[in-house]
């Protein structure tokens, strides 16, 4: 079953909420298992601390440790259809034992430079842990955190250089900024599930997560017929 790990290294990317928002999207039709390998363990708190809890196809799996995350992997992978990891923001061999075990790695990252930079180093370290084990290991870059207004002239210039670059793949969904991501971890529960009279343009949150995920299960299905992502 498909492993989709989310990783970068810098603080403040996107990456806790891209990943929660997926699984919570996939889990409308299948079971997921969100591992959360987040020392902060951020995924695992909404689950379990929060007043609203996860749908009932959500397992949250806390991982403590990089001794134990290769046996979560194949243990989530063998009962549940999706298997999301949310990954630490540093460079460790738990991170490299996720990716190596990725069937897809999902870039998070604002249009700033210093997450440009960030991903590059997220991107060399996937490369490098692909040739180690002589195998391809996918992966894409997605904006996030992003206006739905116009960019600024040094977005664009940052979004084009990814966009434009031959050998870096990027999603065409942009996970734009919206009142009803940051409110799931005030409240709990699925982005679909929120109140639309306390949560500001709901509609368009629900129809920007479904256009990720349906774009990201086009990619997982692209890869396991040996097609070229688009």
């Amino acid at each position: 079953m498909p492993v989709i790990a989310f990783a970068n290294s810098k603080g403040g990317s996107g990456k806790t909420t891209s990943a929660l928002l997926l699984g919570c999207e996939l889990a409308e039709g299948a079971a997921v298992t969100l591992i959360d390998a987040d020392p902060r363990h951020p995924i695992n708190r909404w689950a379990t601390e929060l007043r609203h809890k996860p749908q009932a196809r959500v397992t949250v799996v806390p991982n403590d440790s990089e001794r134990r995350i290769l046996d979560e992997i194949e243990e989530a992978a063998a009962r549940d259809p999706f298997v999301i990891i949310d990954l630490e923001g540093v460079a460790s061999r738990r991170v490299s034992y996720a990716i190596s075990q990725a069937d897809l790695v999902i870039i998070p990252m604002q249009e700033e430079q210093q997450d440009a930079l960030a991903a590059l180093d997220v991107i060399e370290e996937i490369h490098n842990d692909a040739r180690a084990l002589r195998r391809t290991i996918p992966y894409a870059v997605l904006f996030t955190q992003t206006k739905a207004a116009v960019k600024s002239r040094t977005q664009r210039h940052i979004v084009q250089q990814f966009r434009s670059h031959p050998q870096i793949d990027t999603f065409r969904t942009e996970i734009v900024r919206r009142d009803a991501y940051s409110a799931l971890f005030t409240t709990g529960g699925s982005h679909r599930h929120l109140n639309p009279e306390a949560v500001n343009n709901l509609d368009k949150a629900i129809a920007n997560v479904h256009a990720f995920a349906s774009e990201v299960v086009g990619k997982l299905e692209a890869l396991s017929e040996g097609r070229e992502v688009a």
